[in-house]
């Protein structure tokens, strides 16, 4: 019997053994990260606070401009209705901000106003809004520069057509695998490997540029490539000076790297406070401008979310340049949006900015978006009109 224990003990070990060769072979050591980051950990996808057991680069805070406190905070409740719905999603934030002033915020599961959370694909709009300063600087002379001009491995075939506006808009034309349930995509091996810059390699441009819409991380991971190469910072730090200083930001954030001192995950992974988040869409809602400060270009504003006077064409109707746009009861909004159901809510018609982070999201059916923008929505609005 322990003959026969032992040489399945043996088999298993050769296996293993075998699995782990063709792994490390094949370049996808990743996955054990990906394993002791997810399935390890109880769940099947990223967590939204798992920067904790990654590198970072800190985006610093320099003179902290707390939220003006309406004189209705502390009047306004969720109804029961939005309670349970908050607690089925499992949000762990949810901030209201009218007119620019605070007027509801609350947490659960333990966060606080000082709590931070993963941005996931919130942080694209961020790259976006770097795009516009890095132009406003002079550091890149248009949306329409050529991705070559920046990184030169793009300078052939229909890789030559392509441009930093196709990047914006998602019609870069690149084949990336956007599959958040293939371990071997795109996704996985950039969220949980260790080289973003080898990783774009076995990449490159098979459709012609801008005409076809295609959401891909991969594609702002590209554009951020080309953000380094034109203002020679690193993201982080150029977002520090020239975004989350000028906004007044309370808290310092984290970017989440792909090693140590290495590259920012451009496409996700910006962990930051849900009211210092609120920051980046009273910037947008106010053109660009932050209290007097022009942050960043109105008309770079007015393109990437499509204001009316604009009139702005994109690949896709829904997306605009890294920014998501929609129409609620006749109205138009605009925002960031995260897997797992992140979301920083602009609705100018009432001024009006609305934030969720949590766990996980109502994808729902037959919307444009999720099911829970509609939803959160509405709970802002009702809020303001009450």
């Amino acid at each position: 019997m322990g003959s026969i224990l032992f040489k399945r003990l043996g088999w298993i070990a050769f296996w293993l053994l075998l699995l782990h060769f063709v792994i490390e072979i094949t370049g996808h050591h990743y996955i054990y990260n990906t394993l002791g980051n997810t399935v390890l950990q109880g769940r099947l996808g990223p967590g939204i606070q798992e920067y904790k057991d990654m590198p970072n680069r800190v985006m610093a805070v320099d003179k902290p401009q707390p939220w003006p406190i309406s004189e209705r905070f502390g009047k306004l409740v969720l109804t029961d209705e939005e309670e349970d719905y908050h607690q089925e999603y499992e949000s762990v934030s949810f901030v209201v901000i009218h007119r620019d002033s605070l007027i509801y915020e609350q947490y659960w599961e333990g966060f606080t106003d000082t709590s931070r959370s993963n941005s996931f694909s919130m942080a694209k709009s961020i790259v976006g809004l770097l795009t516009g300063v890095a132009i406003e600087r002079g550091e890149i002379k248009s949306v329409n520069d050529p991705v070559y001009h920046y990184l030169p491995q793009y300078e052939a075939g229909l890789g030559k057509q392509m441009t930093l506006e196709h990047l914006l808009t998602m019609s870069s034309g690149i084949n990336f695998d956007e599959s958040y349930i293939n371990p071997f995509a795109f996704p996985a091996r950039a969220n949980y490997g260790d080289d973003l810059e080898a990783l774009l390699r076995n990449y490159e441009v098979t459709e012609t540029p801008g005409e076809r819409y295609t959401y891909q991380s991969g594609t702002t991971q590209v554009l951020a490539f080309a953000l380094k190469s034109a203002t020679r910072r690193e993201l982080a730090d150029y977002a520090a000076e020239y975004v989350w200083k000028k906004v007044g930001a309370e808290h310092s954030a984290f970017w989440s790297l792909d090693h140590k001192d290495g590259t920012e995950k451009a496409f996700c992974c910006i962990n930051a406070t849900a009211k210092d988040f609120a920051r980046i869409g009273k910037l947008y809602l106010h053109h660009g401008n932050w209290n007097g400060l022009q942050v960043v270009d109105s008309a770079y504003v007015a393109a990437s979310v499509n204001w009316p006077e604009h009139g702005a064409e994109y690949p896709s109707e829904s997306y605009g340049y890294c920014w998501w746009l929609g129409d609620h009861n006749g109205h138009e909004f605009f925002f960031m949006r995260g897997i797992k159901g992140q979301y920083v809510l602009v609705y100018p018609e009432e001024e009006l900015i609305v934030v969720r982070m949590g766990r996980t999201r109502n994808v729902g059916s037959g919307k444009e978006h999720p099911e829970d923008v509609y939803d959160y929505l509405d709970m802002g609005l009702r809020m303001i009109k009450e």
